[in-house]
């Protein structure tokens, strides 16, 4: 018990230590350049409280559950030996995340809602609701499509830069073809794809995965998971612009 509330302390320390920079940016711009004092000072303080506590917790979660999660369920599909179910479990992680995450829902309902008033698309709640929900759909599939090819590049051994430099000249092909409206929001896809739960157990599959074949480096061969993920949006984005 004393051990762990040691380790507590210690990752409080930690914590701290890494919202200490926002903090002093935060406060240095606000009472030396702007020279005003912060509203609601005490509020301010207990919020910063409970993103330092929030963040502690949810580190300590990622070390005690996620983590090893993912890595032993890539070493449990390593010794099943059978490609089909390790695709497909890479295929519903990176779809199921990424159709829930947050942040990709409120870009989706602000894209929806610019192209109501840009006339994209009509300027009803259905319209709205379903472009946001196709919008949201093509994101999640892209990043099981992602995921899906970087297990098989670690199964394979696919040197990662080729895939990834492949992967830009695609992005760059598309915008040239893809309509105006939709390119920037394609590109901002390809950044709030990766959420706090699909980082932590995508990364812990690939390394955990490279961990369980033989002749694979889980340093070289672990990462790179997450690249796939903030790259296929924007093309697979570019391609729903096209197409509706």
């Amino acid at each position: 018990m004393l051990r762990q509330f040691n380790q507590f302390i210690l990752s409080f320390r930690d914590s701290v230590k890494d919202i200490l920079p926002i903090v002093i940016v935060i406060a240095f711009f606000q009472l030396v350049v702007l020279q005003k004092p912060f509203p609601n000072l005490e509020q301010i303080l207990i919020g910063s409280l409970l993103v330092v506590i929030g963040l502690n917790f949810f580190i300590r979660g990622l070390n005690m559950a996620l983590f090893p999660l993912g890595e032993s369920m890539a070493n449990a599909f390593a010794r099943k030996g059978s490609l089909f179910w390790l695709i497909a479990f890479a295929f519903c992680l990176g779809f199921g995340t990424t159709v829930a995450e947050p942040a990709l829902i409120a870009v989706a309902d602000e894209a929806a809602e610019v192209a109501a008033k840009g006339g994209v698309i009509i300027d009803s709640v259905v319209s709205r609701s379903s472009y946001a929900f196709q919008l949201r759909i093509t994101v999640a599939l892209s990043v099981g499509i992602a995921i899906v090819v970087g297990v098989i590049r670690i199964l394979k051994g696919w040197p990662i830069q080729y895939l990834i430099i492949g992967g830009y000249i695609g992005v760059v092909v598309m915008t040239m073809f893809a309509p105006e409206e939709i390119i920037g929001i394609a590109y901002d896809s390809g950044g709030v794809t990766t959420s706090t739960v699909t980082v932590p157990l995508v990364t812990a599959l690939g390394v955990g995965l490279a961990s369980s074949i033989k002749n694979r480096n889980p340093m070289v061969d672990g990462f790179g998971l997450i690249a796939f993920a903030s790259l296929t949006p924007m093309i697979f984005v570019m391609g729903f612009g096209i197409i509706r």
